[in-house]
């Protein structure tokens, strides 16, 4: 893994104000928008896994729009287990309220419930956040939606290469608070940050991808 490269091969675009920032207005839209950048990401994914040369994509909004939508699915597929989680804290109220159940006794009941089910979905979605770049490159390598939920497919390139997809991990938390910087300068700013930080997050996972396979076939 070059990581270090990934943080660095946008600057290497000789246009790369004009197609970060073109993407970064583009990401303005709401809900829109986010799909839009997300498609642009997975080409550069794309790019890596299928070795081509490296650059910024230039805006194709309608590709790159089916290209994010079919993303944000796989996405919401993978976040749905989590949510169940959540369940147990808003009906416990309801269920228990007559049941004899004192106020003090119902409120420590929640909260017993709630640090239980926090800490499930915490446990859960850190798995996620694991398989989820897996789950996107097995999507854009094989050109299918379908590919992007073989689960087994997924966990196969997790174990074949764990150390790559905890740098795609550790790269994930860095993109974020790299995002987040865009909010020093303006609200604005932080949407070109976080297109930024989408770029380099798309080069890390195309990146784990390869090294999984280079071990599978090896």
């Amino acid at each position: 893994m070059e990581f270090g490269n990934a943080f660095s091969f946008p600057f290497s675009d000789q246009d790369w104000i004009k197609k970060i920032g073109i993407i970064a207005l583009v990401s303005l839209i709401p809900i829109i928008g986010q799909m839009v950048l997300l498609g642009w990401a997975f080409q550069i994914t794309r790019q890596i896994i299928k070795n081509e040369g490296v650059h910024l994509p230039e805006l194709n909004f309608s590709e790159q729009l089916t290209l994010g939508f079919k993303g944000f699915v796989i996405g919401l597929v993978f976040s749905l287990p989590g949510m169940i989680f959540q369940i147990p804290i808003h009906i416990v109220g309801p269920i228990t309220s007559g049941t004899g159940f004192d106020e003090q006794s119902l409120s420590w009941l929640v909260i017993a419930i709630g640090i239980c089910c926090g800490g499930f979905q915490l446990i859960y979605s850190l798995i996620a956040s694991y398989l989820l770049p897996a789950a996107y490159a097995n999507f854009l390598a094989k050109d299918s939606l379908g590919a992007g939920f073989h689960l087994g497919e997924i966990i196969g390139l997790v174990k074949a290469a764990p150390v790559a997809y905890l740098l795609v991990l550790l790269g994930g938390i860095l993109c974020f608070f790299i995002g987040m910087a865009g909010l020093i300068a303006c609200i604005i700013g932080v949407f070109v940050t976080m297109t930024y930080s989408q770029a380099v997050l798309a080069h890390l996972t195309g990146q784990a991808y390869r090294e999984a396979q280079a071990v599978k076939v090896a």
